[in-house]
């Protein structure tokens, strides 16, 4: 083999290792998944269907902190569309629940936008013995006794607390049927420690509700539709009842109204 050959056979057999050993670009790593903040929205928008009790716990705060901060008086009731703002965490009651509780700490909150201030209710003044039907607002729902009992605390007198009645209370027996007042969609079925006891309240649309309250038991459930004069309940003695008494309330976007103008004349 001649000398030139020999040569170029050893650039050969010195380029072969490398070659050998090289290997192809690896491809870019794929960009890590997206971190998922776990942020909680400092104010909400009511949407149809929502309830006091559901907006708190999604924002994982107690429903007494959520109403302070918001002015919410009891029984906690509110309309589509009303702004809620999310207390801050040293007023919260209850821990956030966040699916991503383990995670590193989360990214800076963005700063909240200022939330509306609710206007405070106007003051009550008690309640004539009897109203003449043209103080009815129109739109108001058509509505029934839900009890058979007497009125025994009317509509704006002061309380043995200290408060004015925002309803009125009528006397009852354990274990007598409680019916709803107007067709309509339960807002809230539960208990409500502080005041009211077993609570069920009703929307009828256009701002109206009707709240039931001091019960001992409770038949109906969130969301679920009843017809008028259907069996929502029992009376017992809950909250701040010292005896088997109905308290009933009738509210337009959350300010109280006297039911008796609005209820059928017992003969």
């Amino acid at each position: 083999m001649g000398r030139m050959q020999r040569r170029g056979l050893g650039f050969l057999l010195a380029l072969l290792p490398s070659a050998s050993l090289a290997a192809p670009p690896a491809p870019p790593a794929p960009p890590p998944p997206p971190y998922e903040s776990p942020i909680i929205a400092w104010t909400y928008v009511v949407q149809p269907g929502d309830t006091f009790a559901a907006i708190a716990r999604r924002m994982g705060v107690s429903m007494a902190a959520l109403a302070a901060e918001n002015r919410v008086p009891l029984p906690y009731l509110i309309t589509q569309g009303q702004v809620l703002r999310r207390p801050s965490p040293a007023g919260d009651a209850v821990p956030p629940s966040s699916t991503h509780a383990s995670r590193p700490a989360p990214v800076p909150r963005p700063a909240p936008r200022p939330a509306p201030v609710a206007r405070p209710a106007p003051p009550l003044r008690p309640a004539p013995e009897t109203a003449p039907a043209h103080q009815r607002e129109t739109g108001a729902p058509r509505l029934s006794w839900p009890t058979s009992g007497t009125i025994v605390a009317r509509f704006g007198v002061r309380q043995a607390q200290g408060r004015a009645n925002n309803g009125i209370d009528l006397a009852a027996f354990t274990g007598m049927s409680v019916h709803a007042a107007a067709a309509g969609r339960v807002l809230f079925a539960g208990t409500e420690p502080q005041r009211f006891g077993q609570l069920i309240v009703i929307d009828h649309g256009g701002g109206w509700v009707t709240a039931y309250a001091y019960l001992g038991r409770v038949d109906v459930v969130e969301g679920q539709r009843v017809t008028a004069r259907q069996p929502i309940a029992r009376i017992g003695r809950s909250g701040e009842a010292q005896k088997p008494t109905l308290h009933f309330e009738l509210r337009r976007d959350n300010v109280p109204r006297d039911p008796a103008p609005y209820l059928p004349v017992r003969l």
